[in-house]
């Protein structure tokens, strides 16, 4: 009887010692599947320097030379976020239809925004690059484009900022007098939403 009650007893702590080794290996199981901080992207778009600067976490990490909106199709001003990105890219508008290649007038990347129509994309037209050239949309040189695609995600932040501020002048440093010759125009996001027309399921009627 006594072996039989050390039995039954040596059994319960080996239950109770497994038990403990299971709930520990759960919590470090959960522990190691935790993701991870996430990095807290913005992408800064001056319009009147016609530059976008990529920031992360506080720092930025790269600056590149676009195209923006002309006086006739201003670029929107606020802040906004990245709402899909789409590779290759077909392009529609007012019942023109182009396929992925050379000719496609959004390049070989989109991303657009939370402002209905408008977006950072590429170009048929590469000279435009530095210039305010586009429908509203940023326009970035291919190169360019596909390696800054790579580095952003849906939901990142992006700030459109027509006069050059603070934030700006620190990120693009002095302003370079070619940039003044022709004024940058700019719309609200309000009105931006209204020039919206013909968007396709791979991207939006600006360019």
């Amino acid at each position: 009887m006594k072996a039989n009650g050390l039995c039954k007893w040596a059994v319960a702590v080996s239950a109770a010692m497994l038990m403990g080794i299971n709930a520990m290996g759960q919590t470090a199981t959960t522990a190691t599947q935790d993701t991870p901080a996430q990095v807290k992207r913005t992408i800064v778009v001056s319009l009147e320097d016609r530059k976008l600067a990529l920031v992360e976490d506080g720092a930025m990490k790269k600056v590149y030379t676009v195209a923006v909106g002309k006086p006739s199709k201003p670029s929107p001003v606020g802040t906004f976020a990245i709402q899909r990105r789409v590779k290759n890219p077909v392009y529609q508008h007012e019942g023109k239809v182009v396929q992925p290649g050379p000719g496609n007038p959004v390049g070989t990347r989109w991303m657009g925004l939370s402002v209905k129509g408008y977006g950072i994309h590429g170009t048929n037209e590469p000279k435009s690059i530095g210039k305010a050239a586009s429908h509203g949309c940023i326009r970035m040189a291919r190169k360019d484009l596909e390696e800054f695609y790579e580095m952003v995600r849906v939901g990142d932040t992006v700030e459109l900022i027509g006069q050059r501020n603070e934030e700006t002048a620190q990120l693009f440093g002095e302003q370079k007098p070619a940039a003044a010759e022709q004024p940058v125009v700019v719309a609200s996001a309000a009105a931006a939403a209204e020039t919206d027309t013909n968007a396709v399921a791979a991207v939006a009627a600006e360019n």
